[in-house]
């Protein structure tokens, strides 16, 4: 349930997405694109359509990610979400906002200090030490990271592709919304600062698209950063969380299926929609 003292914050949002597939045989596909449900954010309403019908499977995994699971032999399948949800984000002062040692870390949070298939955090600790380790720990040392990767990292669609790791994006200086996320965690947990992978519909991204951000445990609870700056943080509604762009895939597919389309929409139903976001302000989602 939504905090109570949180209400006068709500918007509503109307969010989804629809994937059109080809298929050359039978394909057996997991999607991850349903809305999650936590202490800022909740599903009101929400219907999958599978053109042709097909059976669905659901799961939720511990983390709170949901998946479904489909199989279909059929020549093309069409998946479209539609989901209705309230958000609630938190706002937290900055100042107050630091990184917990180790030891008092809560067990559950522990995870995330570990590198990763795509957040090599063992090869970046001489980097982030070098940039990062004379600024304050806390908001300030996070919010300097986010600076140095969105000057010195160019955003550029269709550079990197799935095998792409932080150490790649640091190489290369260039690419999408997953390797900024990527990137910014590697140095979080190289500074040991427990971080993690979001994947969020995103109000006003432009061109719409699924969207990476990432959380960092401070204090006691996940603050979202986006180094891409691309769209508002108060505009995410968030689909999955996981240690790296492996855990939450909008889809994995088994079989020869090639997807052609995707549109993807996350509209504020509120009459004065216009968010502002200012990377200096602590925000929770």
């Amino acid at each position: 349930m939504l905090d109570a003292m949180l209400r006068e914050l709500l918007m509503k949002w109307k969010v989804g997405c629809q994937l059109d597939y080809n298929l050359a045989g039978l394909t057996t596909f997991v999607f991850n694109i349903a809305i999650a449900g936590d202490r800022h954010q909740r599903c009101l309403e929400e219907q999958i359509r599978l053109t042709p019908a097909e059976p669905l499977e659901e799961h939720c995994d511990a983390r709170g990610n949901r998946y479904w699971r489909v199989s279909s032999a059929a020549e093309h399948l069409t998946v479209t979400y539609e989901a209705t949800a309230v958000s609630a984000p938190l706002e937290g002062d900055p100042a107050s906002l630091t990184t917990l040692p180790v030891a008092s870390l809560p067990m559950d949070v522990l995870p995330y200090l570990y590198p990763s298939r795509y957040c090599q955090s063992d090869r970046l600790m001489t980097l982030a030490r070098r940039e990062f380790g004379a600024i304050a720990q806390g908001y300030e040392q996070v919010q300097a990271l986010c600076e140095w990767i969105y000057h010195h990292v160019a955003y550029q669609g269709g550079s990197t592709d799935v095998h792409t790791s932080a150490c790649d994006t640091l190489l290369e200086r260039r690419g999408v919304c997953r390797d900024f996320a990527h990137l910014a965690i590697a140095l979080c947990r190289a500074l040991e600062i427990p971080a993690r992978f979001v994947s969020v519909y995103a109000h006003d991204l432009n061109p719409p698209d699924f969207h990476a951000c990432f959380e960092v445990y401070l204090g006691d609870r996940w603050y979202v950063f986006d180094a891409t700056r691309l769209a508002p943080r108060q505009g995410f509604i968030r689909i999955a969380t996981g240690r790296d762009a492996a855990d939450v895939a909008f889809c994995t597919l088994f079989g020869p299926g090639q997807m052609t389309n995707l549109q993807i929409w996350a509209d504020c139903l509120e009459s004065n929609p216009a968010l502002h976001d200012d990377p200096k302000r602590a925000i929770a989602l």
